[in-house]
């Protein structure tokens, strides 16, 4: 077995060290190192060996292991072309070692290690590791009653496991799930029973209980994970058991198990967490063999929210728990609650108290802004107390509707009566109003009016909303001002549109409040609002706005230099969106100076994707507003972007690269030729194959490309720069995930180039396209190859097209016409493209005689039924999904993924413009075609076309007054 050698370990742990500095230069330079080394055979294996090492730093062996799993997570099975796969042998002595290592290695580090053991087997279990889960059972069954032992290797299957959660139904799923089942179900349930007698007996010894019951949370997932696609035989028959058990864990109690801070969730209530979603899975699932346990159940469960305290440590059970209860109330089995007073006390004991601020919700308000807003304002995934009691009540609403209405009305009104008895003292109930109000309000399809069933909107929004937004002072109460401006955001659409142009001097004022909520939701609400369409049309255009700009602007501004807001998602998307939409043509090189100076700051250390994201954005968007109107501006803007500009790509700062590609092609758009010597002295460096190496360049490269090719075609050839331009072309083209990319670039080269000039280089493009789609074709390669073929022919005439292909082969047009343009036309997608592709084909049957041989006779007609077929049937009924678009979801992270910006978009030419009308186009040109041989043409129509198709072009005949003889 390969040994690293000691001076590789001194050196990994010496880089690892590095990346833990403050300072970025030593950190980059230590992660550049790592990027490299990773490349080589033996690095997983290395870093592998430095996990063992006693002697390293423990901040440095858990980065190590942080890096061990994040290799093996990129490279075990590379879905990014750039990256080097582990190989063979050494992917064989890490499934050797990893497994003990992970038994034995400390808490953190084992965390780690079991994570990427997941990864893995991911890939490779259980056909390429069929040894795996023996030696886990095996490990268990030594661990005896060594439960740090046992407990990493259910860990370990736990993680296993979990893919049977997130995995749509196959029958190759369903081989590796009962492979799982026969391995480990059994032992599972052994484990459950034997430690469950360990707690029996050990009540009285917190230390001996809590790994007992950490052992005990880990079954109940992997239960979890074991059950979750269907009821297996081995559970259904074993059930009585494990339903016994689990009545027992959500009864048990134990004050030993407490934790000492109040924040911390104790592991029984862990267990107890866990049991609800086991019980919630079966409700949901397998409901006909869990009617006998749920009454029994219910009860537990009632009892046990009635006694869960408000405290943070119990979120978790009371959040699982009362999504026990929803489940319950939209069943089958919802009169469980149809008992006197049920709903009542449901409502009054469970709902009401989970929805009141607490005051970790006030502390969470004031020093965790960001987690505060995530939970309360955009329904992330995170549930909280308030939320899963809000889909409690919506639950009891679908057989209760009318008494649970009823009810939340006078509880809403209740509260808004105790708020006005004493304001400031009772201002925790206009909040709960407040927020039973939005959360209760019917889920709306995005752009579309909501109500509510518990007030009327605009009487609620007159006396409870308005006097808030209305308050000079920006800074009291905050929690309810950021109540009311989340009203407004969720009823946005409904609020008439003068009422909303009269909110946003208000909604300006609160961007510089002092509270970082409130100024973020401000910002959201008034993006928000920005976007709402009536019909097709934008509500609020740049005339509405025109009043406000001025205030908005410098607000949101101003908004990012409060603390805790410099790199504001909310304020730096608002700004964007105020760009976008407003006249901004006064106010562009003021705020263009202003993200400059918030550039310049960030690309030093880039740590907010999202915020960097809509920097750009603005920019694009300013570029976009401003340049295009005014293109004396375009000088002005170069001036103060470009030294930032430069200052990026020569530092590397590879996150802003591609923005910065983008918002260059952008500038070269809106000039008129002849480009400034700036962009002409930048054009080869362009080409320097480094750039293309990182995926993330590639798309904003080639967007570039695109641009100096349209503006500066003539200094392009002069300066002898075309065979560069068709290397990259060559180097895209060979791969899948970079192939469509390659066909923009030649397309563009098509399209703005002279055939003179190209010439010389046609038979090595068709050679190149050619042998791609001998060796490697998949259905976007050929889809992109019609769409360029059709450029060519419309650019170049079909005559060069039909000989420039024949110089290669003799009847090697005839063959790719045949073979892949008349199959696959159909499948041709977007309005131009398909527009262009009816155009060629229409040239190449009506015009080149090379289809209209006897030979070709067939050809001819089967490519006339595929136009056809592209012309009248809409694009979802003849174009399938393909698997082989490459999974942009896979890339993930700050730097592997091309972040597009939307306001820096190619504005799509029509190579065809002068057709107005592709159908009249092919009925004008075949009746052309008919007239030279009478008789000929219906014949052939009648043999190879579809009767539909037929039909089709019948009434294409008839509405452009055209006749084929």
């Amino acid at each position: 077995m390969m040994q690293p050698a000691p001076e590789m370990l001194h050196t990994l742990s010496n880089c690892f060290l590095q990346t833990l500095a403050p300072n970025p230069e030593p950190r980059k330079l230590a992660e550049n190192y790592l990027k490299q080394a990773a490349e080589q055979d033996g690095y997983g294996l290395a870093v592998l060996r430095l996990l063992t090492e006693q002697n390293v730093d423990d901040q440095v062996r858990q980065a190590a292991a942080v890096n061990f799993k994040n290799h093996v997570k990129y490279r075990w099975a590379p879905a990014n072309s750039d990256l080097s796969a582990i190989n063979e042998a050494e992917k064989d002595q890490i499934k050797a070692l990893v497994v003990n290592m992970m038994l034995s290695a400390p808490p953190k580090i084992q965390s780690q290690l079991s994570e990427a053991l997941a990864i893995i087997s991911k890939h490779d279990f259980p056909k390429k590791w069929g040894s795996l889960l023996p030696e886990l059972v095996t490990s268990l069954k030594n661990a005896g009653s060594d439960y740090s032992v046992t407990n990493g290797v259910l860990q370990t299957v736990n993680s296993i496991f979990k893919q049977f959660r997130y995995l749509y139904k196959s029958a190759e799923l369903y081989v590796d799930l009962k492979y799982c089942l026969d391995e480990f179900a059994a032992p599972l349930l052994e484990i459950f029973v034997r430690t469950s007698q360990l707690i029996g007996s050990n009540a009285q010894s917190p230390n001996v209980l809590k790994p007992l019951f950490e052992c005990q949370r880990l079954c109940c997932r992997i239960f979890y994970s074991l059950n979750y696609q269907e009821l297996p035989e081995f559970f259904e028959d074993n059930m009585k058991q494990w339903m016994s058990l689990f009545h027992d864990y959500l009864v048990y109690e134990n004050p030993l198990l407490k934790e000492s801070r109040d924040d911390k969730e104790s592991v029984l209530d862990q267990v107890k967490a866990a049991v609800c979603e086991n019980i919630n899975l079966y409700m949901e699932k397998n409901e006909e063999e869990f009617k006998d346990y749920l009454p029994g159940f219910a009860a537990d469960i009632w009892g046990l929210l009635m006694k869960v305290s408000l405290s943070s440590s119990h979120d978790r059970l009371a959040m699982t728990a009362i999504k026990f209860l929803t489940t319950v109330s939209k069943s089958v089995h919802h009169n469980l609650f149809n008992q006197p007073d049920a709903l009542k006390q449901i409502c009054e004991s469970i709902v009401i108290p989970n929805v009141e601020l607490r005051d970790d919700d006030e502390e969470l308000f004031e020093m965790n802004q960001l987690e505060y807003i995530r939970r309360d304002m955009e329904g992330s995934d995170i549930d909280t107390r308030r939320r899963v009691a809000c889909e409690l009540v919506k639950g009891l609403s679908t057989y209760f509707s009318q008494e649970v209405n009823s009810m939340f009305s006078a509880y809403v009104r209740g509260m808004m009566d105790r708020y006005s008895t004493n304001p400031l003292q009772n201002w925790k109930s206009k909040d709960c109003a407040l927020f039973l109000v939005t959360a209760l309000a019917p889920k709306q399809i995005p752009g579309s009016a909501t109500g509510s069933s518990l007030v009327d909107i605009d009487q609620f929004f007159a006396t409870a909303i308005l006097p808030e937004l209305q308050c000079e002072d920006v800074n009291s109460q905050p929690i309810l001002k950021a109540d009311a401006i989340k009203f407004v955001t969720t009823f946005r659409v409904q609020l008439p549109k003068q009422v909303s142009l009269t909110l946003i001097p208000h909604l300006a004022r609160f961007l510089l409040s002092e509270s970082n909520v409130v100024h973020s939701y401000s910002a959201l609400c008034i993006e928000r609002m920005l976007i709402i369409r009536d019909g097709k049309q934008l509500r609020f255009g740049a005339q509405d706005l025109a009043p406000f700009m001025s205030v908005l602007l410098n607000n949101l501004f101003a908004a990012l230099k409060l603390p805790e807001s410099q790199e504001n998602v909310y304020v730096m998307k608002c700004i964007m969106r105020v760009l976008s939409n407003g006249d901004i043509a006064q106010y562009a090189t003021n705020c263009l100076d202003q993200l400059v100076n918030i550039l310049s700051v960030l690309y030093k250390n880039p740590s907010n994707p999202t915020f960097s994201h809509y920097l750009f954005e603005a920019i694009a968007a300013l570029v976009r507003r401003s340049c295009e109107k005014s293109p004396e501006l375009v000088g002005i803007f170069e001036v103060k972007l470009f030294p930032v500009f430069q200052d990026i790509l020569a530092l590397d700062v590879i996150e802003f690269a591609p923005y910065v590609f983008q918002i260059m092609a952008q500038l070269i758009d809106t000039r008129n030729p002849p480009l400034p010597p700036t962009y002409i002295g930048l054009f080869p460096h362009l080409l320097t194959p480094v750039l293309w190496q990182r995926s993330a360049n590639v798309p904003a490269l080639v967007r570039l490309l695109q641009s100096y090719l349209q503006r500066a075609s003539g200094e392009i050839i002069q300066a002898k720069q075309l065979e560069p331009v068709l290397g990259v072309f060559e180097k895209l083209i060979n791969s899948k995930n970079t192939d469509h990319h390659g066909f923009f670039i030649i397309n563009t080269v098509v399209e703005y180039l002279d055939y003179q000039v190209l010439s010389n280089y046609v038979t090595g493009i068709w050679n190149l396209l050619f042998m791609r789609l001998q060796t490697h074709r998949t259905g976007k390669f050929i889809k992109s190859l019609i769409v360029f073929m059709s450029l060519f022919c419309v650019k170049y005439g079909h005559d060069i097209l039909v000989e420039s292909i024949q110089n290669i082969q003799q009847g090697l047009f005839l063959t790719i016409i045949q073979t892949f343009w008349v199959p696959h036309l159909l499948s041709i997608t977007g309005d131009i493209e398909v527009k262009l592709c009816a155009v060629a084909s229409t040239k190449l049957l009506c015009e080149s005689p090379v289809l209209q041989t006897d030979a070709a006779i067939p050809v001819w007609g089967k490519l006339l039924n595929s136009l056809i077929t592209l012309l009248i049937r809409p694009e979802e009924e003849r174009v399938e999904d393909e698997g082989d678009v490459p999974d942009l979801d896979e890339m993930v992270g700050y730097t592997a993924v091309y972040a597009q910006l939307y306001n820096a978009g190619k504005k799509e030419e029509d190579p065809v413009k002068e057709v107005q009308d592709a159908k009249q186009l092919l009925v004008i040109s075949l009746a052309k075609l008919s007239s030279c041989a009478p008789g000929k043409f219906p014949a052939i129509i009648q043999q190879s076309v579809e009767p539909a198709n037929q039909a089709g072009l019948a009434q294409f005949c008839n509405t452009y007054n055209c006749s084929i003889v």
